[in-house]
């Protein structure tokens, strides 16, 4: 092998080591988050987002634009140094980070994922505690800054928020009602889709199809 080959070849794999690297490290940033959620670490959490002006986190309860609103909404009802917030020992908001599809853009500096969330959660309620189940699909967008990833766009489609009836609760403390944070104090910068079952919703793909290079039309 001549050496401009050799060089080529050299090019080729250190290219495609920094692309397993940056999957990698994205990987270990969803599923930070997800191990942050579990309990509200709102500190944690927010340390995993760009404060570029693009910045958004959309939710069930609408869209969050700009690095203001999305501390606004993982803090909300809390007029506190994210430090500081606390939950009692019931609270519990446990979203696994499955299956994901991962793509880096050529130049390194962006990339998209798409990831299966599905998990349970409970809620301190009227009466006693309220567990669910919940599940949805997110696809994100992250950002390279300082050659670290971070969350640039974050879209969290849920497909189902239900009460959990035989539950790890205590049956004298279980109390079986539909019950979510109450966002009704926020001020979302746009509205949120439709996703709840049977509503039909698909979350957008940002990725082709594997095998034909065709995009997923609905």
């Amino acid at each position: 092998m001549d050496v401009e080959k050799m060089e080529a070849r050299i090019k080729y794999l250190e290219d495609k080591l920094g692309k397993v690297e940056d999957i990698e490290a994205i990987k270990k940033l969803q599923r930070a988050y997800g191990y942050y959620l579990e309990h509200w670490c709102v500190e944690d959490i927010l340390s995993l987002f760009s404060t570029n002006p693009e910045v958004v986190v959309k939710v069930h309860a609408g869209e969050f634009r700009g690095p203001e609103s999305v501390r606004r909404f993982f803090l909300h009802g809390r007029d506190v140094d994210p430090g500081t917030v606390k939950h009692p020992p019931t609270f519990l908001h446990q979203v696994m980070q499955l299956s994901p599809i991962i793509d880096v853009a050529p130049d390194g500096n962006r990339a998209w994922g798409r990831w299966y969330g599905f998990g349970a959660n409970a809620f301190e309620a009227p009466g006693g505690i309220a567990p669910g189940w919940m599940d949805g699909v997110y696809e994100n967008e992250y950002i390279k800054e300082d050659g670290v990833w971070k969350f640039l766009k974050f879209y969290w489609y849920m497909f189902f928020h239900a009460p959990y009836t035989l539950s790890w609760v205590d049956p004298d403390k279980r109390v079986d009602i539909q019950m979510e944070p109450d966002f009704s104090t926020l001020s979302p910068d746009g509205p949120s889709d439709d996703t709840f079952y049977p509503s039909g919703f698909q979350a957008p793909f940002h990725y082709p199809n594997p095998v034909t290079g065709k995009k997923f039309k609905g």
